[in-house]
């Protein structure tokens, strides 16, 4: 049996509405669960080994739920540009890269060592439609000590030459391949990632419905994002309700099957009623919506609906691996949304934000996301020394200010399901 603690300034969430904080207090892990946060060690737990990590301050991990791996080479580029024409100038020509093998490593292996020195514990990653360089990927990041799903991305139209799969048939072989080809890995898992429906056609959505029912996978994918995107989903499926009932009706949105659909911004009616009774998780990213102009998601009314819902930082649209610099973009823009457009709606704040980058996304891995009794060990020790300051500040303020102020540099330990992957 493994037992160990680590010590210092903890915060963590029990509820969106709470910080909880202990001031060198001491965090318990006993075979990669988390047996409770004290201001003393427990008797029965004295003498385990202990990591004092002094003044720090130590964090549940962050939660990504939506970023795109091959798209990190080209981060802060064609920020001018709205999704279809930033899609067809910077994604779709960088992706098809990765046919060869030796770019996709050397690009991933940049990623994957970015994502391991940053907050963030697990993550949900959008590769490319390359079976190998993606499976190349999954395993990396195992080796790493990541842990999260990454999905081969489908796409039989509407899509360029390189990228486009020869036929609904051969994209679902090449995923049920990978599918196996991945089974023996434990912490990077596959999740089913038709990349959103204009790129879809019926056959192939219902193909992976299919391999989903046949291997009980998750699926994530893009949802009412952008206009324009919109108008092009109702002319492609005139028989869908909403944007989402386009992927319900193939029996890839909730219910049996955990679904993560990114952005929501222009979400209805009748797809956020879908979407609650379904129990899809949102993921909210907050800067990609602004960078590429999309709009401004209303995550104050799905938080206050009892939605699902976590934070992405949807890189390469979002410009940053950084967890905290979502969490200051949807404070940020909720503001913009209440001041502009909506003011029935308050801004999200401080508490909020947290409890989404760590409990609230956690949630789609199961007990993941905090330091309460019975959650997966993910932790972060950060050092805020180099954030100079005259006044005496509060731990919760500490960490008010790692929203706003933090860089991934200041790192200095990170557990994941009890195992300590920084400083190897």
């Amino acid at each position: 049996m493994e037992r160990f603690a680590i010590r210092g300034h903890i915060c963590y969430s029990e509820d969106k509405n709470r910080i909880q904080t202990i001031e060198h207090g001491y965090a318990v892990c006993e075979n990669g669960i988390c047996q409770g946060v004290f201001d003393k060690l427990p008797g029965k737990w004295k003498g385990i080994p202990c990591i004092d990590h002094g003044d720090r301050l130590i964090l549940p991990g962050l939660v990504d739920l939506h970023v795109h791996g091959p798209q990190y080479t080209f981060r802060g580029l064609g920020m001018d540009m709205e999704l279809i024409d930033w899609l067809n100038t910077h994604t779709f020509p960088e992706e098809e890269k990765y046919q060869d093998e030796e770019y996709a490593k050397k690009a991933y292996e940049i990623f994957v060592d970015d994502l391991l020195h940053s907050a963030t514990t697990r993550v949900c990653v959008f590769a490319t439609c390359h079976k190998e360089a993606t499976l190349w990927l999954m395993k990396r990041m195992e080796e790493a000590g990541l842990a999260g799903y990454v999905g081969k991305v489908n796409m039989d139209r509407n899509s360029p030459e390189g990228l486009c799969e020869k036929s609904a048939g051969k994209s679902a072989e090449d995923t049920e391949a990978w599918i196996l080809e991945a089974a023996g890995l434990a912490n990077v898992r596959p999740i089913l990632t038709p990349r959103f429906i204009p790129t879809c056609s019926d056959e192939l959505l219902e193909k992976l419905s299919a391999l989903r029912k046949k291997y009980r996978l998750p699926v994530q994918s893009h949802l009412s994002e952008n206009q324009k995107e919109m108008e092009w989903v109702r002319s492609l499926c005139p028989q869908a309700a909403c944007y989402g009932d386009a992927y319900r009706l193939h029996g890839l949105f909730g219910g049996e099957c955990p679904t993560i659909m990114a952005h929501c911004v222009y979400s209805n009616e009748e797809e956020i009623r879908m979407m609650k009774e379904q129990g899809v998780f949102i993921a909210h990213c907050p800067e990609s919506n602004a960078n590429l102009a999309s709009g401004i998601a209303p995550a104050r009314r799905f938080l206050d609906m009892g939605l699902k819902m976590g934070l992405g930082t949807d890189v390469a649209a979002g410009t940053s691996l950084s967890l905290f610099r979502a969490m200051a973009m949807a404070i940020q823009c909720s503001k913009l949304r209440w001041r502009l457009q909506d003011q029935r709606m308050a801004p999200l704040t401080a508490e909020e934000v947290f409890y989404l980058a760590t409990k609230g996304g956690g949630e789609f891995f199961g007990k993941t996301g905090s330091l309460e009794k019975g959650y997966e060990f993910d932790a972060v020790v950060i050092d805020d020394r180099m954030l100079r300051h005259a006044r005496a500040l509060s731990v919760k303020e500490r960490l008010e200010r790692l929203i706003y102020l933090a860089e991934d540099g200041q790192i200095q330990a990170k557990y994941i399901k009890g195992k300590q992957v920084l400083p190897m």
